[in-house]
C-alpha cells in the first residue's frame, strides 16, 4: 500500500507518474514538526536501505547523507554528498516500510549519526510530498514504488559490451589505435568513448576538425568493426559571438538568469558559460534537438556530464577571492593566513552560495536555482531522450548521464562518476547497486580500474572480475593518469579472458535486466531480501545476489588470494579462468574460505538453479544464441528474455522461451 502526503506547496519534480490521492489521515511512522523535519526512532537492529548513490555501505546506519548533486571527484568516507539525489529509503525491522521525500532541493539524512537510535530528516523548506510504503516484503516494498515512478530506461542492445574510454584520447589517429590493439589483442570491443577532447574548445555538439578531420567516417569505419562510438555532452555553453547554440539560446532566452534578469554566468571547461534552463519545456527541447548534429555523423549513444551543474567558478566570487589572496599574500603569511589561503581557492570549485545567484523560468516564474538543484541533471538527460526519440524514432540510443534525480531513471542510466583507482572503490561500486536499483536506475556500472589516480595490473584484474557483472561494462580514465587499456598489461591474455567470460555471460543479465525493467524489479539484492529470516545473511555487505540465479563476490583487497563467503542455502561454485575452463563444486550453507586465483573469476549459481551460457564474440552484434548452454545444477531450466535489442519497446519483439 502507499501513501501520499503533502506539506506546504511542493515543486512539482516529475519523478512520480503515477496520479494519487493525498491522504487524509496522520503520516504514519514518522514524527514531523511540519517544518519539514521527520524522524523516526531506531532500534538496535533496524536496517536502513537506500539513498541510492551515496558512500558507506548497504545499511546506511551511523553517517550523514545530504541530498544534493555535487561534482565531487573524491568518494571518500567522509562524503556527504556525490551527483545524485535519491530520497528513497527502506527500513527493515519492528517495523519494515518505504519512505520517498520527494523534494528537489537540499535534504539532509542523519540516520543514527547524530545519535544512534535516531533518524532525523530534514528538507530545507516545508514543500515536499512524502509517499509512504507498506508491503508484505522488501521486495514488494521496492516494487510498488518502482512502479508509481515509471519503468526503467532499457538501452540497445550493443551497450551490454565491454567500452574502452579516456579522457585523453585526442585525435582520430587515438581511437583508431584503440580500436587496432585491442582487435590484435584478441579482446572483444563495443565501443570507444569520446572525452571533451573532439570538440572544439570544449563546446558542445561541436567537432575539432583538425584532430578529428571526418568524425562520421571515423564513426563509420568502427561500425565495421562492431564498434559504436559514444561522445561526452557536457552542461555549459560557451559565451562566444557566432556560436549557434550560444546565439540561439541568448536570442530565445534559454539560458538560467541572474538576479538581474541577465543570462548567468558560471565558469567550467569552455571557461565562461551559460547553463540552459532544462526547467524550460521549449529550452529542453531545443537542446535536445542539438544531438542531432551528432547523430547525423553516426552516432547512436551519449553520455551527459557537469550537470549537477558543476561549477568552477563564478566571476564575483573569483574577484573577491583574488583581492582577499592578494591581502593575504602582501605580508608574512603565517599559519592562520595559509589555511585561509588554501581554503579560498578550494572553495571556489561548486561553492553552494553560487547556486543561490541564478533562476529558471517555471511558468513565468522566476525561481532560485538552489530550490530545485537536484532536478538540473535529471531534466537534461530528459532533455536528450526525449528529442531522439524524434531524431531516431526506430532504435534506441545509449544514454547515461552523470548527475540525476529519481525520476531520470526513465530516460536514461547514469555511472558512478569519477571514482579512484582504489582497492575500496570496487567495493563502494558494489554497494551501491541495490540501493540504485531501489531508485529505479537498473543501467548503471563504475569507471573500471578507476578514473583517477594509477591503477596496477593486479586492481584492473580484480576489478573486471567485479564490473564484468555490472549492465555498464566501461574502462576509463583521467587525464593524466596510467594508461589502462587492457592490452597494456604484461597478463593482457588474464583480462582478455574476462571479457570475453563477460560476453559469454551477456544473455543472462540482458535477460535479468529485462526482466527487472518490465517487471519493476531489482537486478542486484541484498542477502537478506531474499532470506529475511536469515540473521547471518543481513550482515552480509560485499556479496550480492545478481537476477534469480547468481550470487556475486568480488575480490575487493589488495593481494588477497582468496575470501570468505556467507551462503544462506547451498549453492554452486563456479570457478572459471576462461568461457570454456572451469571448475564447479557444490558447497553446503555456511561459512566459507574459497581461494580465488589472480587470474580466475569466481561466482555462485543459487541452488536447483541454471544460467544461459554463450560462446563469446568478438562483439554483441555477433553473440550466437544457438551456441547457449546451461550452466548450474542438473535437470535445472532457465527462462531466457530476449528481444531485437534494437526496438523503442522491447515488448514489441520479445520473446520468453525455456531452456
Amino acid at each position: 500500500m502507499i501513501k501520499k502526503y503533502v506539506f506546504g506547496t511542493p515543486f512539482p519534480t516529475n519523478a512520480v507518474v503515477t496520479e494519487m490521492e493525498t491522504a487524509k489521515d496522520k503520516l504514519p511512522f514518522l514524527e514531523t514538526d511540519n517544518q519539514g523535519t521527520f524522524n523516526y526512532a531506531l532500534s538496535e537492529n533496524d536496517i536502513v536501505y537506500g539513498l541510492g548513490e551515496q558512500i558507506r555501505g548497504i545499511n546506511k546506519r551511523g553517517w550523514q547523507y545530504v541530498s544534493w548533486n555535487y561534482d565531487n571527484p573524491n568518494h571518500h568516507e567522509d562524503t556527504r554528498s556525490l551527483y545524485g539525489s535519491h530520497n528513497f529509503i527502506l527500513i527493515r525491522g519492528d517495523v519494515t516500510f518505504g519512505a520517498f521525500f520527494d523534494y528537489a532541493g537540499k535534504m539532509e539524512f542523519d540516520i543514527g549519526y547524530t545519535r544512534r537510535d535516531l533518524m532525523q530528516i530534514k528538507a530545507a523548506k516545508n514543500d515536499l510530498v512524502v509517499y509512504i510504503i507498506t508491503g508484505e516484503n522488501e521486495k514488494d516494498i521496492v516494487k510498488q514504488f518502482r512502479k508509481i515512478i515509471g519503468r526503467s530506461y532499457i538501452p540497445p542492445f550493443w551497450a551490454f559490451g565491454y567500452g574502452q574510454s579516456r579522457w585523453g584520447y585526442k585525435t582520430e589517429q587515438d581511437i583508431r589505435e584503440v580500436a587496432k590493439r585491442y582487435q590484435a589483442a584478441g579482446i572483444p570491443l563495443d565501443s570507444i568513448y569520446l572525452d571533451i577532447d573532439y570538440m572544439e574548445r570544449y563546446k558542445d555538439f561541436t567537432v575539432d576538425t583538425e584532430r578529428f578531420p571526418n568524425l562520421k567516417a571515423l564513426a563509420e569505419d568502427m561500425k565495421q568493426q562492431g564498434i559504436h562510438l559514444v561522445p561526452i555532452i557536457d552542461a555549459g555553453v560557451k559565451i562566444e559571438k557566432d556560436y549557434d547554440v550560444y546565439e540561439e539560446g541568448v536570442q530565445n532566452n534559454y539560458f538560467c538568469k541572474n538576479a538581474e534578469g541577465g543570462d548567468f554566468v558560471g565558469a567550467v571547461w569552455p571557461g565562461r558559460v551559460h547553463f540552459p534552463d532544462f526547467l524550460q519545456p521549449d529550452a529542453r527541447k531545443w537542446f535536445g534537438k542539438k544531438y542531432a548534429v551528432l547523430t547525423e555523423q553516426g552516432i547512436d549513444g551519449f553520455w551527459n556530464d557537469m550537470n549537477e551543474p558543476a561549477i568552477f567558478y563564478t566571476e564575483d566570487r573569483l574577484a573577491d577571492t583574488c583581492a582577499e589572496i592578494k591581502k593575504l599574500t602582501s605580508g608574512n603569511m603565517g599559519i592562520q593566513e595559509y589555511f585561509a589561503f588554501t581554503g579560498m581557492v578550494a572553495g571556489l570549485n561548486g561553492n553552494i552560495g553560487d547556486y543561490d545567484k541564478f533562476y529558471h523560468n517555471v511558468d513565468g516564474k522566476m525561481v532560485k536555482h538552489s530550490e530545485v538543484h537536484n532536478l538540473y541533471g535529471m531534466n537534461m538527460t530528459r532533455s536528450a531522450f526525449e528529442a531522439l526519440q524524434e531524431i531516431c524514432p526506430e532504435k534506441r540510443t545509449l544514454f547515461f548521464s552523470r548527475s540525476s534525480y529519481i525520476g531520470a531513471h526513465r530516460y536514461g542510466g547514469i555511472w558512478q562518476g569519477d571514482n579512484k583507482s582504489w582497492w575500496s572503490h570496487i567495493l563502494q561500486s558494489m554497494q551501491q547497486l541495490p540501493a540504485l536499483n531501489m531508485a529505479g536506475f537498473l543501467f548503471t556500472g563504475c569507471d573500471t580500474g578507476g578514473f583517477g589516480c594509477d591503477t596496477t595490473e593486479d586492481l584492473m584484474l580484480r576489478w573486471l572480475q567485479y564490473s564484468l557483472f555490472t549492465p555498464l561494462f566501461r574502462n576509463h580514465a583521467a587525464d593524466g593518469t596510467r594508461e589502462q587499456e587492457l592490452y597494456r598489461f604484461n597478463n593482457v591474455a588474464a583480462a582478455g579472458e574476462m571479457v570475453k567470460i563477460r560476453y559469454s555471460l551477456i544473455p543472462y543479465l540482458y535477460s535479468e535486466f529485462l526482466k527487472a525493467a518490465l517487471h519493476d524489479e531489482m537486478m542486484f539484492r541484498p542477502l537478506a531480501f531474499d532470506f529475511p529470516e536469515d540473521a547471518e545473511a543481513a550482515q552480509v555487505e560485499d556479496q550480492l545476489f545478481l537476477g534469480n540465479e547468481l550470487m556475486i563476490a568480488p575480490i575487493y583487497k589488495q593481494n588477497a588470494q582468496g575470501r570468505y563467503v556467507y551462503l544462506p542455502e547451498e549453492m554452486m561454485l563456479v570457478r572459471m579462468k576462461s568461457y570454456d575452463n572451469y571448475e564447479t563444486e557444490i558447497l553446503p550453507k555456511g561459512h566459507h574460505y574459497v581461494p580465488v586465483a589472480l587470474d580466475e573469476l569466481v561466482f555462485f549459481i543459487r541452488n536447483q538453479k541454471a544460467i544461459p551460457f554463450a560462446e563469446p564474440a568478438e562483439s554483441t552484434a555477433k553473440t550466437d544464441l544457438s551456441t547457449l548452454r546451461l550452466l548450474g545444477y542438473a535437470d535445472a531450466s532457465y527462462e531466457l528474455y530476449t528481444d531485437n535489442g534494437v526496438s523503442p519497446d522491447p515488448e514489441d519483439s520479445l520473446s520468453v522461451s525455456t531452456l
